[in-house]
């Protein structure tokens, strides 16, 4: 199989947003069916949780530092924050279609009067990444495909009917981990630390988190945590850090009429004022102003650092 060669160890952080009142987005039809990985010579992750399923062609898949052949028939469940890439073989077309799911707003939300369950629950699903023949797992891809059915024809009552059916293949993603919990995976290089300290941002950006706490969890000194993470993310981690944070801001200020203190606070920033500078300086405005007409400013963050895109 003639993939890519030996890939750079940098990520790039690519992220979507969900059309409002929509169960998840998808990636549908013939503008996903192309060459993968040509001319893409690192990894990526996103800001939710990505599925797919490959209906033609064949290639590599790469899931943090593992390699995985696939063909069609091929389900990927990736979580959020986890790098990864798709190479076809020889740079030839292949057919992929996708849904991104916001899977901790969805079952803190369907378990609104739990939220320690569904806790655990996000914590299972982003345990591990998937690229596996459907055919081992039929009931998954059975799901996943009945979802994207239902996504690229939106009959009458599709948004009822996708949010059960992703309740259900969640469950399945648990039950998929579950099975796995015996098998650890190593967390030996930049990467798969980066892995880790993503994923650990995610999940505390409210909090008050130093660069010491991240280096922990990823056991590294903390220079030396700077200096892997700098070369991988092209960012700073408080740059990256700063960059959640605010992507975060804006997702609330969507939701939530909350004051300026409030945002800042739920969003890890230690006051007003260095909410305010640190929006700012990523977006070129003011929280404010985002507030009142965000559809003119929400291009603006894709142009924060090179290492962040918006989608593929």
């Amino acid at each position: 199989m003639n993939v890519s060669g030996k890939r750079k160890k940098e990520i790039q952080f690519r992220y979507y947003e969900i059309p409002q009142d929509e169960p998840c987005l998808a990636l549908l039809g013939e503008a996903w069916v192309r060459p993968y990985g040509d001319g893409i010579d690192c990894l990526h992750f996103h800001n939710y949780m990505e599925i797919g399923f490959c209906y033609g062609g064949d290639g590599e898949m790469v899931l943090d530092e593992e390699n995985i052949p696939y063909e069609a028939g091929t389900i990927t469940i990736i979580p959020k924050n986890y790098p990864h890439n798709t190479n076809s073989t020889n740079f030839a077309p292949c057919r992929w279609e996708y849904i991104f799911i916001d899977v901790e707003a969805f079952l803190k939300e369907m378990y609104r009067d739990n939220q320690m369950y569904a806790e655990d629950l996000i914590t299972i699903i982003n345990n591990r990444a998937w690229a596996v023949e459907s055919s081992k797992y039929p009931e998954t891809g059975g799901m996943i495909r009945s979802i994207m059915e239902e996504m690229r024809y939106k009959k009458q009552f599709y948004t009822e009917s996708v949010r059960g059916m992703i309740l259900s293949l969640l469950m399945n993603i648990v039950r998929m981990n579950h099975k796995e919990t015996n098998k650890v995976r190593k967390q030996s290089s930049g990467v798969s630390q980066m892995t880790v300290a993503l994923h650990y941002i995610g999940k505390h950006y409210a909090e008050d988190l130093t660069i010491g706490d991240l280096a922990e969890v990823s056991h590294m000194s903390e220079t030396h945590f700077r200096r892997v993470f700098q070369k991988a993310m092209n960012m700073t981690p408080s740059d990256y850090l700063n960059l959640v944070r605010v992507q975060m801001a804006c997702e609330h200020m969507k939701k939530h009429t909350d004051s300026m203190e409030l945002v800042a606070e739920k969003c890890g920033f230690q006051s007003v004022s260095t909410f305010n500078r640190n929006f700012k300086k990523i977006l070129g405005i003011t929280p404010y102003q985002w507030k009142i007409h965000p559809e003119n400013y929400e291009g603006k963050l894709l142009n924060f650092k090179i290492s962040a895109y918006k989608g593929w």
